[in-house]
């Protein structure tokens, strides 16, 4: 189950990752912060950001967009500049690419077995839920 999120929880992300990340990636976390998108045949996990409300919303988004990036961050290939947005739970993942201090708008899936980027949607928008 997802939960909204409020915008301060959003710019708290961007403030701690150092980047504006797409406004239809924000007006998507608001209303739904996590959740799944299809890609192919892949389900993808949407990673949230860290909500602070409560306790149950703290638990729910232990696994944020920050502590994931840091964490693929370590992994063989990844792009140095890669925000994680969702995973597919094969070690591949969905990302935004910074351009200095926001992120562009189109995604891109990172392969974890050859390091290269493919270009899925133009706009986190395309993706289909």
């Amino acid at each position: 189950m997802t939960f909204d999120v409020a915008e301060k929880f959003i710019a708290a992300a961007e403030i701690s990752l150092g980047v504006r990340l797409p406004e239809s990636y924000r007006q998507a976390l608001k209303a739904e912060n996590g959740g799944s998108r299809k890609l192919g045949s892949d389900v993808w996990t949407l990673i949230p950001v860290f909500d602070q409300q409560d306790r149950k919303r703290m638990s729910r988004t232990s696994n944020h967009i920050l502590r994931e990036t840091k964490a693929m961050s370590g992994w063989a290939g990844w792009p140095p500049t890669a925000i994680c947005i969702a995973s597919n739970g094969m070690g591949d993942a969905l990302v935004f690419l910074r351009q200095g201090a926001v992120c562009e708008a189109t995604v891109y899936l990172w392969n974890h077995e050859t390091g290269h980027l493919t270009p899925v949607a133009k706009d986190f928008a395309d993706l289909k839920k």
